[in-house]
């Protein structure tokens, strides 16, 4: 039997009786959902210890120890050559196994090779560039796209949102749960007000089709459903940004409406760079960065920008200041004083 099907030992139930223990990899799954952690990061986690017990031959993780964590997230750097940010994934998921599933505390990996973190300024565009991208989208991608550029959200921000998080009156949105669980509030473009109302009629007519065709129910978090029985199918928790088809949930196994993926927001974002003749390395987070300096451009201080982009640290959004810097630190060429 291998690692993936063996068992860690055996559990004592209340009545005194002996149960076999939960596979390894069913355990990091539940500690993760006990977490509260989302089901992109379960995945990401649970392929990252597969890779690390079949690199060290299917020998059972409790039976390893730093050493062996160590050699792997060097061979990831040295070897495979990842990205600091992919090899540091990696050392989370690790981390987490140990600490959360097996209990163990590995003392600080020092003799991990990193792999060398690049300093990059993000990608920006001009607003002209903005405006030949997103003028000829239509449809809800072209919607979440303006609303990235607009708001400042993250992409995940945007796709996770309900209807009771947008309000229209004070032209406010608020993010739930954004990155370090935390809220924030963020502004409701005015030009998007007219598009977002349309789009929420049709939505909303979506979903009364769900609730008669005995569907209607959206994932709650934080246990929801059990606090609140009916919220589920109450039009007010619904996704904003809903997916074309229903799917069946894999954690609970319910048919539900879920939003609309990333992947298709990307690949739209992908087409719109093509028929712009814009040849920047722009992803859909590129309106986010575009978003604060366009900000700071027009004279908003940095305190404001931090708290719309939820930065826990100034120092995250200064980076931002060094985009603005144009031409050599806004030093004028003598050049261009030629005639």
């Amino acid at each position: 039997m291998d690692t993936f099907t063996k068992n860690s030992g055996n559990c004592v139930r209340a009545d005194g009786v002996a149960q076999p223990s939960k596979r390894l990899l069913d355990q990091l799954r539940d500690r993760i959902r006990f977490k509260h952690y989302s089901i992109r990061t379960e995945q990401v986690y649970g392929d990252w210890v597969r890779r690390f017990i079949l690199f060290h031959g299917k020998r059972h993780p409790r039976e390893m120890g730093a050493r062996e964590v160590e050699a792997f997230l060097s061979h990831l750097a040295v070897e495979g050559r990842v990205s600091a940010s992919t090899q540091n994934q990696a050392r989370s998921a690790l981390l987490f196994l140990y600490k959360e599933v097996l209990e163990t505390e590995l003392p600080w990996l020092e003799g991990v090779e990193s792999a060398k973190v690049g300093k990059r300024l993000p990608v920006v565009l001009t607003a002209e560039e903005a405006q030949r991208l997103l003028a000829p989208i239509q449809g809800s991608a072209g919607l979440i796209l303006r609303l990235l550029y607009g708001t400042g959200l993250r992409i995940m921000e945007c796709l996770r949102l309900r209807v009771k998080d947008l309000d229209f009156a004070r032209r406010e949105i608020t993010v739930r749960e954004g990155k370090g669980f935390k809220d924030r509030v963020t502004m409701l473009p005015e030009k998007l007000l007219i598009p977002l109302s349309d789009h929420l009629l049709t939505v909303k007519a979506l979903h009364e089709a769900d609730l008669a065709a005995g569907f209607g129910e959206v994932y709650l978090p934080w246990a929801l459903e059990r606090k609140y029985p009916t919220a589920a199918r109450e039009w007010a928790w619904q996704y904003v940004f809903v997916a074309a088809k229903r799917s069946l949930d894999p954690r609970s196994g319910v048919v539900r409406r879920h939003h609309v993926e990333a992947q298709s927001i990307q690949r739209a974002m992908r087409e719109a760079l093509r028929l712009a003749g814009i040849s920047k390395p722009a992803t859909p987070h590129t309106l986010r960065h575009s978003f604060a300096t366009s900000l700071l451009d027009s004279g908003y201080d940095i305190r404001t920008v931090q708290e719309l982009l939820g930065h826990a640290d100034v120092s995250t959004t200064m980076i931002y200041t060094h985009v603005l810097q144009r031409g050599g630190r806004g030093v004028r060429s003598p050049l261009d004083s030629l005639l």
